[in-house]
């Protein structure tokens, strides 16, 4: 049985198109298990000195408040291990990603668990992997400049080993009503293509 994690980060909910988006494509596949993490209700804390030094202690001698920070993080990275497949709505927020979503990336990223650095740099430790990342937006901003989104989470994730990652974008959708419809009805057509069976197998 395939299993998709399912992250969310819009403050809309369901209701925000990244969400929306998201969920069509997870009903692709009826058979699936899905884990659901929504960011933006069940926000994580932003990363500090204390939740980062539990990160970096030795096992056992942290504090008991950096044990439950590492619990916390190895319940994500649990979650993340058991899929095959990632799906994220991710909504742009003033150009960049969603705070809780770089939360969430902060929680993941931990040396040995799922990097590693070798004498040729960092290698990712969850393999095997793909990823689809459904990206809406006000304004018109793919393959530009102030497109920041994309790099990160490309190379987030590929720092993590999960290099197949396809994008789906919605544009334009605070320009018009006509330019909401016509890029939503675009990215439907684009996520059905991506969910057809053969595309799933190659």
């Amino acid at each position: 049985m395939q299993t998709i994690l399912h992250l969310t980060s819009s403050i809309f909910g369901n209701g925000g198109q990244s969400s929306r988006l998201a969920e069509e494509f997870i009903a692709q596949f009826p058979g699936a298990r899905v884990i659901a993490r929504d960011l933006a209700k069940n926000p994580l804390p932003h990363l500090d000195a204390e939740r980062f030094g539990a990160f970096l202690a030795k096992p056992g001698t942290g504090t008991p408040e950096q044990q439950q920070v590492l619990d916390a993080s190895d319940a994500l990275i649990a979650e993340l291990r058991e899929a095959d497949t990632l799906v994220l709505g991710l909504p742009m927020y003033n150009f960049g990603v969603p705070s809780q979503l770089k939360a969430y990336f902060d929680h993941i990223a931990r040396a040995g668990v799922t990097f590693k650095y070798t004498d040729k740099g960092a290698v990712g430790l969850l393999t095997g992997k793909r990823a689809y990342v459904f990206a809406a937006r006000g304004g018109l901003y793919q393959g530009t400049p102030r497109d920041t989104q994309t790099a990160y989470v490309r190379d987030f994730l590929a720092f993590l080993g999960i290099s197949g990652v396809q994008f789906v974008y919605a544009e334009g959708l605070a320009i018009s009503e006509a330019s909401k419809t016509e890029s939503v009805a675009k990215a439907r057509g684009v996520l059905r293509d991506l969910a057809r069976p053969e595309r799933i197998a190659a």
